[in-house]
């Protein structure tokens, strides 16, 4: 039972990312509730309006934690710098990039918390909708446009909403896991919103691959996709070796000292984590042993 004082909170990260959308019903359409619900909840009138596995869905979706623990938080780490700086040159312009790096250095944190404070930036785990149609009907849904009905009218439809809004960025994060007619619908729809609209593909070393291999047997779509993107690879972690772990060591300090109650060994965190933040978090939230 999702309890009154998690209602709240999810309530109130809902005020807040409401200055993300045109309209009252787009958002409500983005958090997938009913125009109705959504004015009774906006004047604090929870009870019985959703299912206990809506507020979650809600939640999980503006980061709200569902337990009583201290909220987790954003540290301005390197990657995170980087990343967000990189992000706001590709949306300010409506250019196109692409950041290829290791697992767990915080590059998703970075992304989600770049869309939840820009109008118009929907982030999408691609691992989640790796079809062309799950990936398109999703990011028609982030932007409040109607997403269940036929796939060529919602297509369509964010196309031409895309082309209409200030500044828009899509950033697709795990975008090696998406299958091959997903890229080709990622290049149409880039060409549709060429010069108005900012795409951001994200992922580890496998994605690169995946791109690269697909351009070695000269499939269609992924050198166009590549040469969108600039025909680069951004990455921030420095090669193998002490400098790398030099780098992986200082960011899990600055995530273990700000986030471990006061009297804790951070350091310890930090070291036992070998610079997973992933591992960090669980060290602190969950006590996990080595």
């Amino acid at each position: 039972m999702i309890s009154n004082d998690i209602k709240t909170r999810i309530v109130l990260a809902i005020s807040g990312n409401r200055q993300n959308y045109a309209t009252d019903a787009k958002h409500a359409v983005a958090l997938g509730i009913s125009t109705s619900v959504y004015s009774e909840i906006k004047k604090g009138n929870t009870e019985q309006k959703l299912s206990d596995a809506k507020w979650m869905s809600i939640a999980r979706r503006l980061g709200v934690s569902l337990d009583d623990g201290a909220e987790w938080k954003i540290v301005k780490t390197p990657t995170f710098e980087y990343l967000t700086s990189q992000l706001e040159l590709c949306r300010a312009k409506s250019l196109s990039g692409m950041f290829c790096d290791i697992p767990n250095i915080g590059k998703t944190v970075a992304a989600q918390y770049h869309a939840k404070t820009h109008k118009n930036v929907v982030y999408v785990d691609c691992s989640q909708v790796k079809t062309k149609q799950r990936l398109v009907r999703f990011i028609a849904r982030e932007f409040g446009l109607n997403s269940v009905s036929r796939y060529a009218d919602v297509y369509d439809d964010l196309v031409f909403y895309l082309r209409t809004l200030d500044h828009p960025q899509i950033i697709l994060d795990e975008a090696g896991d998406l299958v091959y007619e997903a890229f080709l619908e990622i290049k149409a729809a880039w060409n549709g919103t060429e010069g108005c609209c900012s795409w951001y593909l994200m992922g580890a070393d496998g994605f690169k691959a995946k791109l690269e291999r697909g351009i070695e047997f000269k499939t269609v779509g992924f050198a166009e996709i590549r040469s969108r993107c600039g025909d680069k690879y951004n990455s921030i972690t420095p090669p193998e070796g002490d400098e790398r772990r030099k780098f992986l060591l200082g960011q899990a300090m600055m995530i273990a000292q700000a986030n471990t109650p006061e009297g804790t060994d951070f350091r310890q965190i930090a070291r036992r984590s070998n610079g997973s933040l992933r591992r960090v978090h669980s060290l602190i939230t969950k006590g996990e042993e080595v």
